[in-house]
């Protein structure tokens, strides 16, 4: 990643600290438009649209986390815990298992 993603991926991670996710999931759009393939940005702007309540965008973002990189346990929990807040329950199911099934967490399981 070059300096100037890293500043803003940086100053993403203060406003997601100060619990200013709709501010950090702005600047986090642009770092992984120009940054696809980072893991980090992605799952930071997952969790940013989550906290935000915009839980479409977390749910497409989780998804696109587990398409990439699919033993990503906590892409698998972002995705689960997105689908329960839209009351697709019986969705996150399989996902939950999953994580628990990679993580060893039997916490997870539903």
């Amino acid at each position: 990643m070059e300096d100037s993603l890293r500043l803003q991926f940086g100053m993403a991670e203060v406003h997601f600290e100060q619990k200013r996710y709709r501010e950090a999931a702005a600047i986090l759009e642009v770092v992984v438009s120009e940054a696809p393939s980072n893991a980090s940005a992605r799952t930071l702007l997952a969790r940013a649209y989550f906290h935000a309540a915009m839980l479409r965008r977390a749910e497409e973002q989780a998804r696109e986390l587990i398409e990439r990189w699919p033993v990503d346990a906590y892409a698998h929990v972002i995705l689960a815990r997105s689908l329960q807040r839209q009351s697709r329950h019986d969705e996150a199911v399989p996902y939950l298992r999953l994580a628990a099934a990679l993580t060893g967490d039997d916490d997870l399981l539903p």
